[in-house]
């Protein structure tokens, strides 16, 4: 794999991120607002998204093995395949902090189970408010 080939593969990647990035930050508003929120949406972007960030993932784990077996003098020449790393090095907090806090906002709005939540952010909550979790179930079941 060359140069050129690695650049295109962050670079799809890149775009990979930036469309989880807006998904999410679409999400977020929708999540906040006082309006009534629509789930279907936003989960069918997601599903049309994930398949494309696992094959964009495994493409991308070669790219980087080939990155690191050329030399140094190779790899300084390729500014744009460095300026690529950095940004989706920078996107990828943002996106999982995102996520994070749209999770937490469904949770409580009462639209995410508790066993899809992880088990930290479980313990959390039912240490905090040991009957959160069955209200949310009562909430979900009313509804």
């Amino acid at each position: 794999m060359n140069t050129l080939e690695i650049a295109a593969e962050l670079r799809t990647h890149h775009e990979v991120c930036r469309e989880f990035l807006a998904l999410f930050s679409d999400e977020n508003v929708a999540l906040r607002s006082a309006q009534t929120w629509d789930s279907a949406g936003f989960a069918d972007k997601r599903k049309r998204l994930l398949p494309q960030l696992e094959s964009v993932l495994i493409r991308l784990r070669s790219c980087r093995e080939q990155w690191s077996q050329m030399n140094a003098g190779e790899r300084a020449r390729c500014g744009e395949i460095n300026q690529l790393l950095r940004d989706v090095q920078n996107l990828l907090p943002r996106i999982l902090q995102l996520d994070r806090e749209n999770q937490q906002e469904m949770l409580r709005r009462g639209v995410v189970p508790a066993t899809q939540v992880a088990a930290v952010a479980q313990t959390a909550v039912a240490s905090q408010r040991p009957h959160f979790v069955a209200g949310l179930y009562q909430r979900h079941q009313a509804a």
